[in-house]
């Protein structure tokens, strides 16, 4: 693609309108930039929470921690907040810091190269091309459904859809469902249906490690508390955030976890399943971490009820009439929902992306996602990727990540600005020598211990979806910008940048 001077420009372009494009959006807006676009491929803002609305979809983490830190909500009615409220949540902060006006709705960016005569962004959307100087993905990990790839399912005579394509209009009252999947949105969605379906066929491939999760209501006491004396949800914040930072211990050393963490998951199981065949099945034999940890109180009762069956034999083929599985038993269905989460390490985003050489991401990545900070690749000028490679968590709220990304993305491009060039990427040598440092502190966690197998891990067998250390870890490697890190260039009409720049640790 050729930049055009009759093309639409922009300074930034943001693909995205979730938790990390509204947040990039909101501090970019803090410096002054105006002129910014955020392109989104449906017909309203918010990402994962827009698009999720399975029976029982809420927050995993702590409420008080899922939200952007100067922006606290008083209001939240329980310790683990439902979609709705994170979605009208995210939606009023987007309206007081004026973003929404910024949103291009049912325009996705469908193509973006870099040119490097022009020093610039080509994009290609929906509804024509763009120009930007620089351009932020906030696309997201868990944007794209994952659909496994089941021998005959076209031939399905009934209704299937994914977990985050949630059907409303099918009503299970009835019904004889299939649920492939016991992932996170699983966990959450089939304890409310299963009091409403006549038959729930649950095909499990590995059993979730699972601990209990209180389902605490927020009083009107306290959210008046909260609304009258801001410090105080300040200060509960904080303790909370510094108990989940603590957790990472866990994660680090597995010896830890096998003592406290996987203990209570046991007596956990033990309590809520006395069947001890169904038990069985429902006993992870692998470190807890290794996967997602998951919290419920209603699953194992949901699951151990008459109407349930939890299948293990694997999946031959779908039929008409229902699922063949592994051992050759007809299960016959007229539902199949899909809890199979979601394509994490092969961003599509990655294939539309061309950068210096005319590659994309996904062939620079060959297989496994890497980028200096988890935000920015090199051979790619002026692009950063939020919730990028190794910025995911299993302890903690990803907002701080998002936050420490977008405010390092605010000093890189003060910088920029302050010293008139024309494109920052980081060096080939700096992003290995990141890379070799997260994959170091791999070593020996909970996720390589004991030929741990997750979606955490790539087509190569490398964890490219984790940060292994701590939330205060990351926040502080962003918090300094090193130039000497990066390949800074003027525009073309002028001398190259000297070699001698001191490092800028100071926000813009």
């Amino acid at each position: 693609m050729q930049s055009d001077d009759t093309v639409e420009h922009h300074h930034v372009v943001i693909a995205g309108s979730g938790f990390s494009g509204l947040g990039m959006a909101i501090a970019l807006k803090r410096d002054g930039i105006d002129d910014l676009v955020i392109l989104e491929r449906e017909d309203d803002l918010g990402g994962t929470w827009r698009d999720n609305t399975y029976p029982g979809c809420a927050c995993d983490v702590p409420s008080i921690l899922y939200s952007w830190s100067d922006e606290q909500h008083p209001d939240w009615s329980r310790f683990f907040a439902p979609q709705r409220e994170i979605w009208d949540y995210m939606r009023g902060v987007a309206e007081r810091h004026d973003v929404v006006r910024h949103v291009r709705y049912r325009e996705e960016l469908l193509e973006a190269a870099w040119d490097d005569d022009a020093q610039l962004w080509c994009l290609r959307t929906g509804t024509g091309p763009m120009t930007a100087d620089v351009l932020v993905s906030a696309v997201g990990a868990l944007s794209e459904p994952s659909v496994p790839d089941l021998p005959g399912l076209g031939s399905f005579a009934g209704t299937a859809f994914h977990s985050a394509r949630w059907d409303h209009d099918h009503d299970l009252t009835g019904r004889k469902v299939a649920v492939i999947g016991t992932g996170a949105s699983a966990i959450q969605f089939v304890p409310h249906i299963q009091p409403q379906v006549a038959e729930l066929h649950l095909f499990q491939r590995t059993p979730p490690w699972i601990l209990p999760r209180p389902e605490w209501v927020m009083s009107e006491r306290l959210k008046r508390t909260f609304r009258r004396v801001p410090v105080v949800q300040r200060a509960l914040r904080r303790a909370i955030f510094t108990l989940a930072e603590a957790r990472h211990t866990a994660f680090t050393h597995p010896r830890v976890m096998a003592a406290l963490n996987e203990r209570m998951g046991l007596k956990h199981l033990a309590a809520q399943v006395p069947d001890p065949e169904l038990r069985a099945k429902l006993t992870p034999d692998y470190r807890m971490g290794c996967k997602r940890i998951l919290g419920s109180s209603t699953y194992y009762p949901a699951i151990s009820a008459p109407n349930a069956a939890v299948v293990t034999a694997g999946i031959r083929e779908v039929v008409p009439e229902g699922i063949v599985d592994g051992a050759g038993e007809l299960h016959e269905v007229d539902t199949i929902i899909f809890g199979t989460g979601f394509k994490v390490t092969d961003l599509p985003i990655a294939h539309r992306v061309r950068g210096r050489d005319g590659g994309t991401l996904a062939e620079t990545w060959r297989g496994s996602m890497k980028a200096y900070l988890g935000t920015a690749v090199a051979g790619f000028p002026n692009l950063f990727v939020l919730l990028g490679p190794n910025t995911g968590l299993g302890h903690n709220s990803v907002l701080f990540m998002i936050e420490s990304q977008t405010e390092h993305v605010r000093r890189v491009l003060g910088f920029r600005r302050r010293h008139g060039l024309a494109s920052i990427e980081p060096r080939e040598e700096a992003q290995e020598s990141f890379v070799a440092e997260v994959d170091g502190a791999m070593e020996g966690s909970v996720w390589t211990a004991g030929g741990c197998q997750s979606w955490y891990l790539d087509a190569t067998g490398r964890n490219s979806t984790l940060w292994p250390q701590t939330v205060r870890r990351f926040e502080r490697r962003l918090a300094r910008f090193v130039p000497t890190d990066h390949r800074l260039e003027l525009p073309r009409a002028t001398p190259t940048v000297p070699v001698g720049v001191e490092s800028d640790a100071v926000p813009a």
